[in-house]
Protein backbone atom coordinates (compact mmCIF):
# COMPACT_ATOMS: atom_id res chain seq x y z
CA UNK A 1 0.00 0.00 0.00
CA UNK A 2 1.15 3.38 -1.11
CA UNK A 3 1.57 6.10 1.42
CA UNK A 4 0.20 9.66 1.55
CA UNK A 5 2.26 12.66 -0.14
CA UNK A 6 2.46 14.58 2.84
CA UNK A 7 5.19 17.14 0.74
CA UNK A 8 4.47 19.23 -2.44
CA UNK A 9 6.67 18.61 -5.49
CA UNK A 10 7.97 21.43 -7.62
CA UNK A 11 4.72 20.60 -10.19
CA UNK A 12 2.23 20.88 -7.34
CA UNK A 13 1.34 24.39 -5.21
CA UNK A 14 -1.21 23.16 -2.18
CA UNK A 15 -3.53 25.47 0.07
CA UNK A 16 -4.06 23.10 3.64
CA UNK A 17 -5.82 25.84 6.42
CA UNK A 18 -5.27 24.57 9.72
CA UNK A 19 -7.79 26.99 11.09
CA UNK A 20 -9.93 30.05 10.18
CA UNK A 21 -11.99 27.98 7.24
CA UNK A 22 -15.38 26.99 8.61
CA UNK A 23 -15.38 29.18 11.22
CA UNK A 24 -14.12 33.09 12.40
CA UNK A 25 -11.10 33.26 14.26
CA UNK A 26 -8.04 30.73 15.03
CA UNK A 27 -6.58 31.94 11.51
CA UNK A 28 -3.83 29.63 10.12
CA UNK A 29 -2.87 29.14 6.80
CA UNK A 30 0.22 26.83 5.40
CA UNK A 31 0.80 27.12 1.29
CA UNK A 32 2.91 23.81 -0.32
CA UNK A 33 5.34 24.05 -3.24
CA UNK A 34 8.67 22.20 -4.34
CA UNK A 35 8.99 20.73 -0.81
CA UNK A 36 8.81 23.67 0.95
CA UNK A 37 5.82 25.52 3.30
CA UNK A 38 4.63 28.99 3.98
CA UNK A 39 2.26 29.89 7.19
CA UNK A 40 -0.14 32.87 6.56
CA UNK A 41 -1.06 33.76 9.81
CA UNK A 42 -0.91 32.08 13.56
CA UNK A 43 -4.55 33.36 15.20
CA UNK A 44 -5.66 32.84 18.24
CA UNK A 45 -9.99 31.85 18.77
CA UNK A 46 -12.05 31.52 21.73
CA UNK A 47 -14.77 28.71 22.83
CA UNK A 48 -17.27 30.24 23.71
CA UNK A 49 -19.31 27.13 25.01
CA UNK A 50 -16.72 26.91 27.24
CA UNK A 51 -15.90 29.77 29.72
CA UNK A 52 -14.37 31.85 26.49
CA UNK A 53 -10.89 29.73 26.84
CA UNK A 54 -8.44 30.79 24.42
CA UNK A 55 -7.33 28.43 22.05
CA UNK A 56 -5.07 27.68 19.10
CA UNK A 57 -5.23 25.48 15.78
CA UNK A 58 -3.33 21.44 16.35
CA UNK A 59 -0.43 22.03 14.57
CA UNK A 60 0.94 18.80 14.77
CA UNK A 61 1.11 18.36 11.30
CA UNK A 62 3.88 21.14 10.23
CA UNK A 63 5.59 20.79 13.51
CA UNK A 64 6.46 17.11 12.34
CA UNK A 65 7.26 19.47 8.97
CA UNK A 66 9.28 22.22 10.89
CA UNK A 67 12.40 21.95 9.08
CA UNK A 68 10.43 22.51 5.63
CA UNK A 69 8.46 25.66 6.71
CA UNK A 70 10.23 28.49 5.52
CA UNK A 71 8.77 31.51 7.50
CA UNK A 72 5.23 32.39 9.08
CA UNK A 73 3.99 35.92 7.10
CA UNK A 74 1.25 38.05 8.49
CA UNK A 75 -1.78 39.65 6.96
CA UNK A 76 -2.48 41.88 9.97
CA UNK A 77 -2.15 42.37 13.84
CA UNK A 78 -5.60 41.17 15.05
CA UNK A 79 -5.29 38.33 17.60
CA UNK A 80 -7.16 36.02 15.69
CA UNK A 81 -4.51 36.38 13.08
CA UNK A 82 -1.24 36.58 14.87
CA UNK A 83 -2.31 35.40 18.89
CA UNK A 84 -0.98 31.88 18.68
CA UNK A 85 2.25 32.84 17.82
CA UNK A 86 3.87 32.86 21.45
CA UNK A 87 2.56 29.05 21.73
CA UNK A 88 4.20 27.78 18.32
CA UNK A 89 7.05 29.42 17.68
CA UNK A 90 9.31 27.97 20.09
CA UNK A 91 8.20 24.58 18.37
CA UNK A 92 8.35 26.00 14.77
CA UNK A 93 11.44 28.43 14.92
CA UNK A 94 10.83 30.26 11.91
CA UNK A 95 11.19 33.83 10.60
CA UNK A 96 8.09 36.20 10.77
CA UNK A 97 7.50 39.07 8.28
CA UNK A 98 4.73 41.43 8.75
CA UNK A 99 4.26 45.22 8.40
CA UNK A 100 5.59 47.40 11.24
CA UNK A 101 2.27 47.83 12.93
CA UNK A 102 1.94 43.83 13.32
CA UNK A 103 5.81 43.67 14.23
CA UNK A 104 5.18 46.12 16.89
CA UNK A 105 2.32 44.25 18.21
CA UNK A 106 4.10 41.16 18.33
CA UNK A 107 7.16 41.86 20.15
CA UNK A 108 4.52 43.69 22.19
CA UNK A 109 4.01 40.23 23.44
CA UNK A 110 7.12 38.40 22.84
CA UNK A 111 8.77 40.63 25.06
CA UNK A 112 7.70 38.21 27.97
CA UNK A 113 9.11 35.57 26.66
CA UNK A 114 13.02 34.23 27.79
CA UNK A 115 13.43 33.44 24.20
CA UNK A 116 12.16 36.66 22.24
CA UNK A 117 15.05 37.51 21.37
CA UNK A 118 15.50 34.21 19.28
CA UNK A 119 12.47 35.29 16.86
CA UNK A 120 13.60 37.00 13.75
CA UNK A 121 11.53 39.31 12.95
CA UNK A 122 11.21 41.30 9.98
CA UNK A 123 9.34 44.75 8.58
CA UNK A 124 8.25 44.43 5.58
CA UNK A 125 7.40 47.60 3.28
CA UNK A 126 4.11 47.85 0.95
CA UNK A 127 4.56 47.07 -2.47
CA UNK A 128 7.86 45.16 -2.10
CA UNK A 129 8.54 41.99 -2.50
CA UNK A 130 10.05 39.41 -0.57
CA UNK A 131 11.99 36.10 -1.70
CA UNK A 132 10.93 33.73 1.26
CA UNK A 133 12.22 30.28 0.07
CA UNK A 134 10.47 29.53 -3.70
CA UNK A 135 7.80 32.13 -2.47
CA UNK A 136 7.90 35.60 -3.49
CA UNK A 137 5.86 37.40 -1.04
CA UNK A 138 4.00 40.81 -1.66
CA UNK A 139 2.23 42.87 0.64
CA UNK A 140 -0.57 45.64 -0.59
CA UNK A 141 -2.44 47.57 1.68
CA UNK A 142 -6.21 47.20 1.82
CA UNK A 143 -8.28 49.19 4.33
CA UNK A 144 -9.72 47.21 7.97
CA UNK A 145 -10.17 48.15 10.95
CA UNK A 146 -6.81 48.07 12.30
CA UNK A 147 -3.91 49.97 10.73
CA UNK A 148 -1.70 48.42 8.01
CA UNK A 149 -3.94 45.40 7.05
CA UNK A 150 -2.80 43.99 3.37
CA UNK A 151 -3.59 40.82 0.78
CA UNK A 152 -0.23 38.97 0.36
CA UNK A 153 0.47 38.38 -3.05
CA UNK A 154 1.95 35.09 -3.44
CA UNK A 155 3.72 34.01 -6.42
CA UNK A 156 5.63 30.62 -7.01
CA UNK A 157 7.33 29.71 -10.37
CA UNK A 158 4.35 27.49 -11.37
CA UNK A 159 1.63 30.11 -9.86
CA UNK A 160 0.02 32.96 -8.28
CA UNK A 161 -2.22 33.37 -5.52
CA UNK A 162 -4.13 36.48 -3.81
CA UNK A 163 -4.88 35.71 -0.02
CA UNK A 164 -7.37 38.67 0.80
CA UNK A 165 -6.89 38.63 4.61
CA UNK A 166 -9.24 40.81 6.21
CA UNK A 167 -10.18 43.61 4.41
CA UNK A 168 -12.71 46.07 3.36
CA UNK A 169 -13.91 48.28 0.27
CA UNK A 170 -13.45 52.05 1.87
CA UNK A 171 -12.98 54.75 -0.15
CA UNK A 172 -12.26 57.54 2.88
CA UNK A 173 -11.08 55.70 5.89
CA UNK A 174 -10.44 57.49 8.93
CA UNK A 175 -6.12 56.21 9.07
CA UNK A 176 -4.41 54.61 6.34
CA UNK A 177 -4.82 54.86 2.80
CA UNK A 178 -7.75 54.01 1.13
CA UNK A 179 -8.95 51.30 -1.24
CA UNK A 180 -6.30 51.41 -4.29
CA UNK A 181 -8.53 49.86 -6.99
CA UNK A 182 -5.82 50.79 -9.73
CA UNK A 183 -3.40 48.16 -7.97
CA UNK A 184 -5.15 45.25 -7.84
CA UNK A 185 -6.40 45.80 -11.18
CA UNK A 186 -2.99 45.36 -12.52
CA UNK A 187 -2.80 41.91 -10.76
CA UNK A 188 -5.09 40.66 -14.10
CA UNK A 189 -2.35 40.57 -16.04
CA UNK A 190 -0.14 37.97 -13.75
CA UNK A 191 -2.96 36.27 -14.05
CA UNK A 192 -4.11 35.03 -10.49
CA UNK A 193 -4.72 31.73 -10.33
CA UNK A 194 -6.52 31.43 -7.20
CA UNK A 195 -8.26 33.41 -5.05
CA UNK A 196 -8.38 32.73 -1.24
CA UNK A 197 -10.68 35.25 0.34
CA UNK A 198 -12.55 36.52 3.27
CA UNK A 199 -15.81 35.24 3.76
CA UNK A 200 -17.27 37.15 7.35
CA UNK A 201 -19.96 39.25 5.45
CA UNK A 202 -20.46 37.25 2.58
CA UNK A 203 -24.40 36.55 3.92
CA UNK A 204 -24.40 40.46 3.81
CA UNK A 205 -26.16 42.07 0.63
CA UNK A 206 -24.63 45.44 -0.52
CA UNK A 207 -21.24 47.45 0.55
CA UNK A 208 -19.78 48.05 3.86
CA UNK A 209 -20.01 51.52 4.88
CA UNK A 210 -17.13 53.70 5.61
CA UNK A 211 -15.29 54.10 9.07
CA UNK A 212 -15.70 57.95 8.33
CA UNK A 213 -19.32 57.27 8.41
CA UNK A 214 -19.34 56.67 12.03
CA UNK A 215 -18.74 60.09 13.06
CA UNK A 216 -21.99 62.02 12.70
CA UNK A 217 -23.74 59.22 14.87
CA UNK A 218 -21.19 58.83 17.61
CA UNK A 219 -21.20 62.54 17.94
CA UNK A 220 -25.06 62.76 18.04
CA UNK A 221 -25.71 60.21 20.41
CA UNK A 222 -23.05 61.20 22.98
CA UNK A 223 -23.60 64.82 23.10
CA UNK A 224 -27.60 63.79 24.09
CA UNK A 225 -26.17 62.32 26.89
CA UNK A 226 -25.93 64.13 30.30
CA UNK A 227 -24.01 61.96 32.58
CA UNK A 228 -20.77 59.99 32.16
CA UNK A 229 -20.76 58.24 29.06
CA UNK A 230 -18.53 55.50 28.40
CA UNK A 231 -18.17 53.50 24.83
CA UNK A 232 -16.95 50.29 24.17
CA UNK A 233 -16.05 49.25 21.10
CA UNK A 234 -13.07 46.60 19.34
CA UNK A 235 -9.68 46.72 21.30
CA UNK A 236 -7.60 47.17 18.16
CA UNK A 237 -10.04 49.33 16.13
CA UNK A 238 -7.03 52.50 16.52
CA UNK A 239 -9.75 54.31 13.55
CA UNK A 240 -12.63 54.24 15.98
CA UNK A 241 -10.52 55.24 19.34
CA UNK A 242 -9.31 58.70 16.80
CA UNK A 243 -12.95 59.08 16.13
CA UNK A 244 -13.57 59.08 19.53
CA UNK A 245 -11.33 61.59 21.21
CA UNK A 246 -11.98 64.28 18.37
CA UNK A 247 -15.58 63.65 19.62
CA UNK A 248 -14.44 64.26 23.15
CA UNK A 249 -12.57 66.97 22.24
CA UNK A 250 -15.39 69.02 20.30
CA UNK A 251 -17.58 68.54 23.17
CA UNK A 252 -15.27 69.83 25.84
CA UNK A 253 -15.05 66.16 27.45
CA UNK A 254 -12.04 64.91 29.16
CA UNK A 255 -11.07 61.34 27.47
CA UNK A 256 -9.62 58.36 28.83
CA UNK A 257 -8.89 54.53 27.97
CA UNK A 258 -9.72 52.35 29.71
CA UNK A 259 -7.90 48.60 29.49
CA UNK A 260 -4.54 47.12 28.72
CA UNK A 261 -5.06 46.07 24.87
CA UNK A 262 -6.35 49.30 24.19
CA UNK A 263 -3.83 51.44 25.67
CA UNK A 264 -0.99 49.24 23.61
CA UNK A 265 -2.68 50.06 20.39
CA UNK A 266 -2.92 53.27 21.29
CA UNK A 267 0.86 53.58 22.08
CA UNK A 268 1.88 51.86 18.93
CA UNK A 269 0.07 54.14 16.85
CA UNK A 270 1.39 57.34 18.77
CA UNK A 271 4.37 55.65 18.22
CA UNK A 272 4.52 54.59 14.55
CA UNK A 273 2.33 58.30 13.30
CA UNK A 274 -1.35 56.92 13.09
CA UNK A 275 -2.16 59.41 16.15
CA UNK A 276 -3.23 62.55 15.36
CA UNK A 277 -1.43 65.58 17.17
CA UNK A 278 -3.38 67.31 19.81
CA UNK A 279 -5.78 64.87 20.58
CA UNK A 280 -4.60 64.40 24.77
CA UNK A 281 -5.91 61.83 26.90
CA UNK A 282 -6.24 62.04 30.71
CA UNK A 283 -4.51 59.76 33.13
CA UNK A 284 -7.13 57.43 33.76
CA UNK A 285 -6.85 57.14 37.36
CA UNK A 286 -8.38 60.43 37.73
CA UNK A 287 -11.36 59.99 35.82
CA UNK A 288 -13.75 59.30 38.57
CA UNK A 289 -12.94 62.67 40.37
CA UNK A 290 -14.09 64.91 37.76
CA UNK A 291 -17.20 66.33 36.77
CA UNK A 292 -20.06 63.90 35.16
CA UNK A 293 -21.06 65.88 32.30
CA UNK A 294 -17.16 66.45 31.61
CA UNK A 295 -16.17 62.40 31.47
CA UNK A 296 -16.16 60.07 28.66
CA UNK A 297 -14.39 56.96 28.71
CA UNK A 298 -13.03 54.43 25.78
CA UNK A 299 -13.26 50.63 26.81
CA UNK A 300 -12.16 47.21 26.25
CA UNK A 301 -15.09 44.65 26.52
CA UNK A 302 -17.74 45.21 23.94
CA UNK A 303 -17.69 41.36 23.51
CA UNK A 304 -18.29 40.71 27.32
CA UNK A 305 -15.09 39.50 27.66
CA UNK A 306 -14.40 38.27 31.16
CA UNK A 307 -11.77 40.85 32.26
CA UNK A 308 -12.72 43.55 30.01
CA UNK A 309 -12.82 47.07 31.62
CA UNK A 310 -16.25 47.20 30.61
CA UNK A 311 -17.38 43.58 32.65
CA UNK A 312 -15.50 45.04 35.25
CA UNK A 313 -17.57 48.72 35.10
CA UNK A 314 -20.81 46.33 34.49
CA UNK A 315 -20.48 44.38 37.76
CA UNK A 316 -19.64 47.82 39.61
CA UNK A 317 -15.83 46.82 40.57
CA UNK A 318 -13.66 48.83 38.32
CA UNK A 319 -11.03 50.46 40.10
CA UNK A 320 -11.30 53.96 38.39
CA UNK A 321 -14.81 54.36 37.65
CA UNK A 322 -18.56 53.39 39.23
CA UNK A 323 -20.87 54.02 37.03
CA UNK A 324 -24.43 55.55 37.89
CA UNK A 325 -27.69 55.66 37.66
CA UNK A 326 -28.29 58.43 34.78
CA UNK A 327 -24.47 57.30 33.25
CA UNK A 328 -24.60 56.09 29.65
CA UNK A 329 -22.42 53.05 27.78
CA UNK A 330 -22.69 53.01 24.23
CA UNK A 331 -21.71 50.13 22.23
CA UNK A 332 -19.97 51.05 19.25
CA UNK A 333 -19.29 47.33 17.82
CA UNK A 334 -21.96 44.47 16.53
CA UNK A 335 -23.13 41.29 18.49
CA UNK A 336 -20.72 38.71 17.26
CA UNK A 337 -22.93 35.67 17.96
CA UNK A 338 -21.51 33.40 20.05
CA UNK A 339 -21.11 36.42 21.95
CA UNK A 340 -25.05 37.42 22.42
CA UNK A 341 -26.01 35.81 25.43
CA UNK A 342 -23.38 37.07 26.91
CA UNK A 343 -23.40 40.22 25.90
CA UNK A 344 -26.99 40.61 27.03
CA UNK A 345 -25.70 39.17 30.54
CA UNK A 346 -23.43 42.11 30.62
CA UNK A 347 -26.31 45.14 29.44
CA UNK A 348 -28.63 43.33 31.62
CA UNK A 349 -26.25 44.58 34.73
CA UNK A 350 -25.72 47.88 33.96
CA UNK A 351 -29.27 48.49 33.34
CA UNK A 352 -29.76 47.16 36.74
CA UNK A 353 -28.30 49.20 37.77
CA UNK A 354 -29.74 52.49 35.97
CA UNK A 355 -27.21 52.68 33.25
CA UNK A 356 -28.41 53.89 30.14
CA UNK A 357 -27.69 51.29 27.12
CA UNK A 358 -27.54 52.38 23.73
CA UNK A 359 -26.01 49.65 21.12
CA UNK A 360 -25.22 49.93 17.97
CA UNK A 361 -27.30 47.04 16.53
CA UNK A 362 -30.59 48.82 17.75
CA UNK A 363 -29.76 52.30 16.62
CA UNK A 364 -29.18 50.67 13.13
CA UNK A 365 -32.79 50.02 12.79
CA UNK A 366 -33.29 53.77 13.68
CA UNK A 367 -30.44 55.35 10.86
CA UNK A 368 -28.17 56.31 13.87
CA UNK A 369 -24.78 54.45 12.52
CA UNK A 370 -22.19 53.88 15.42
CA UNK A 371 -20.23 51.25 14.13
CA UNK A 372 -18.94 49.94 10.63
CA UNK A 373 -17.78 46.43 9.76
CA UNK A 374 -14.34 46.28 8.65
CA UNK A 375 -15.25 43.09 6.21
CA UNK A 376 -16.55 43.48 2.51
CA UNK A 377 -20.44 42.95 1.74
CA UNK A 378 -21.54 40.80 -1.03
CA UNK A 379 -21.18 43.90 -3.24
CA UNK A 380 -17.75 44.71 -2.43
CA UNK A 381 -16.45 41.05 -3.46
CA UNK A 382 -18.12 41.09 -6.44
CA UNK A 383 -16.58 44.24 -7.57
CA UNK A 384 -13.24 43.23 -6.30
CA UNK A 385 -13.30 40.07 -8.58
CA UNK A 386 -14.13 42.09 -11.68
CA UNK A 387 -11.03 43.83 -11.20
CA UNK A 388 -8.61 40.58 -10.74
CA UNK A 389 -10.38 38.09 -12.72
CA UNK A 390 -9.30 35.38 -10.88
CA UNK A 391 -9.44 31.91 -12.04
CA UNK A 392 -10.18 29.86 -9.14
CA UNK A 393 -11.82 30.94 -5.50
CA UNK A 394 -11.45 29.37 -2.54
CA UNK A 395 -13.70 31.66 0.32
CA UNK A 396 -12.01 31.39 3.94
CA UNK A 397 -12.13 32.63 7.41
CA UNK A 398 -16.16 32.17 7.72
CA UNK A 399 -18.65 29.77 8.90
CA UNK A 400 -20.03 26.95 7.00
CA UNK A 401 -22.88 29.39 6.09
CA UNK A 402 -20.93 32.63 5.02
CA UNK A 403 -18.19 29.67 2.96
CA UNK A 404 -21.80 28.77 0.96
CA UNK A 405 -22.86 32.34 0.33
CA UNK A 406 -19.39 33.09 -0.76
CA UNK A 407 -19.40 30.74 -3.61
CA UNK A 408 -22.62 31.94 -4.29
CA UNK A 409 -21.72 35.55 -4.91
CA UNK A 410 -18.14 34.59 -6.30
CA UNK A 411 -20.65 32.46 -9.08
CA UNK A 412 -21.92 35.39 -9.64
CA UNK A 413 -19.42 37.46 -10.25
CA UNK A 414 -18.40 34.95 -13.50
CA UNK A 415 -15.70 32.75 -11.20
CA UNK A 416 -16.94 29.42 -12.35
CA UNK A 417 -14.45 27.38 -10.73
CA UNK A 418 -14.96 27.51 -6.90
CA UNK A 419 -13.51 25.38 -4.24
CA UNK A 420 -15.15 25.15 -1.00
CA UNK A 421 -13.87 22.77 2.28
CA UNK A 422 -12.87 23.47 5.51
CA UNK A 423 -9.91 23.43 7.97
CA UNK A 424 -7.93 20.15 7.02
CA UNK A 425 -8.80 19.78 3.75
CA UNK A 426 -6.11 19.90 0.83
CA UNK A 427 -6.72 22.72 -1.76
CA UNK A 428 -4.83 21.41 -4.48
CA UNK A 429 -4.06 24.36 -6.94
CA UNK A 430 -1.42 23.16 -9.49
CA UNK A 431 -0.92 20.91 -11.45
CA UNK A 432 -4.79 20.48 -11.61
CA UNK A 433 -7.64 21.64 -9.25
CA UNK A 434 -9.09 19.55 -6.90
CA UNK A 435 -10.05 19.33 -2.56
CA UNK A 436 -8.88 16.14 -0.72
CA UNK A 437 -11.42 16.28 1.72
CA UNK A 438 -9.96 15.48 5.79
CA UNK A 439 -6.34 15.46 4.07
CA UNK A 440 -4.98 15.94 7.60
CA UNK A 441 -6.22 15.85 11.64
CA UNK A 442 -7.16 18.81 12.64
CA UNK A 443 -8.79 20.26 15.62
CA UNK A 444 -8.30 23.10 18.66
CA UNK A 445 -5.51 23.03 21.80
CA UNK A 446 -7.37 24.82 24.45
CA UNK A 447 -4.42 27.57 26.27
CA UNK A 448 -6.33 29.13 28.84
Amino acid sequence: MLSKQITPTRHDLWFLPLGGTGEIGMNMNLYGHDGEWLMVDCGIGFDHENGRSRYIADAHFIEQQSSRLQAIVITHAHEDHIGAIMELWPKLKVPIFATQFAIEVIFNKLSKEAWAAQVPLHIVSFHQRYEIGGFSVTWLPLPHSIPEACALLIETDIGNILHTGDWKKDDNPVIGSAFDAASFAALKSLPIDVMVADSTNATKQGSSRSESRVYPGLLKTIKAQPGRVVVTCFSSNVARFVTLVKIAHKLKKHCAIFGRSLENMVSIAKRLGYWPEGLTLVDPKHIGYLPKEEVMVIATGSQAEPRSATQKLAHGFHPWLCLEEGDTIIYSAIKIPPNIKSIDQQISHFETRGVNVIHADDTEKEGVVLHASGHPCQQDLIDFYKLIEPDMLIPTHGEPEHLQAHQLVAESAGIHKVLSGQNGDLFKIKPFEKKLSDWVAVGKIQIG
